[in-house]
C-alpha cells in the first residue's frame, strides 16, 4: 500500500513545460475600451422653450406668468416678453426635454403659447 500512495503523489509534474512562451503578469490590466462617440452619461441633450407673441394676454400679465412658472428674475420676464411683443417670439430658457414639456403644458393652461425645440 505504500507503494500507491508514492505513485499519485508523482503525477502532478507529468507536463512538460516550454519556457519559450511568454507568460502573462498576473498584475497586469487589461488594455481600456474605448467608449463610443455621443452626449455624456447622466447629461440630457438641452431644448429651447420659445415663448410667441399673442394678441390676447395683456404685458403684465404675460411678465407675471414667466416670473411664476420660470426661474427667471423680474428684469429677464419683461425683457422676454418685450422681444416676444415686438419680434413675435422670444427663447425663454434652455433645459432638458421633460421639462421643457412642462413648461409648454403650463404655459398653455394659462393660455399663452409656448414651443419647444432641440437646442
Amino acid at each position: 500500500m505504500a507503494d500507491q500512495q508514492d505513485d499519485t503523489s508523482s503525477n502532478f509534474d507529468l507536463e512538460e513545460r516550454n519556457d519559450s512562451t511568454p507568460r502573462k503578469s498576473p498584475t497586469a490590466t487589461p488594455t481600456p475600451t474605448r467608449r463610443p462617440a455621443g452626449p455624456k452619461p447622466g447629461k440630457l441633450p438641452p431644448w429651447k422653450v420659445v415663448l410667441h407673441n399673442d394678441q390676447v394676454n395683456g404685458m403684465e400679465d404675460v411678465v407675471v406668468t414667466i416670473k411664476r412658472l420660470t426661474p427667471l428674475s423680474d428684469q429677464a420676464a419683461v425683457r422676454r416678453m418685450l422681444e416676444a411683443h415686438s419680434r413675435g417670439r422670444a427663447m425663454l430658457l434652455t433645459t432638458h426635454r421633460e421639462r421643457a414639456e412642462l413648461y409648454k403644458y403650463q404655459f398653455a393652461s394659462r393660455g399663452l403659447t409656448v414651443t419647444i425645440a432641440p437646442a
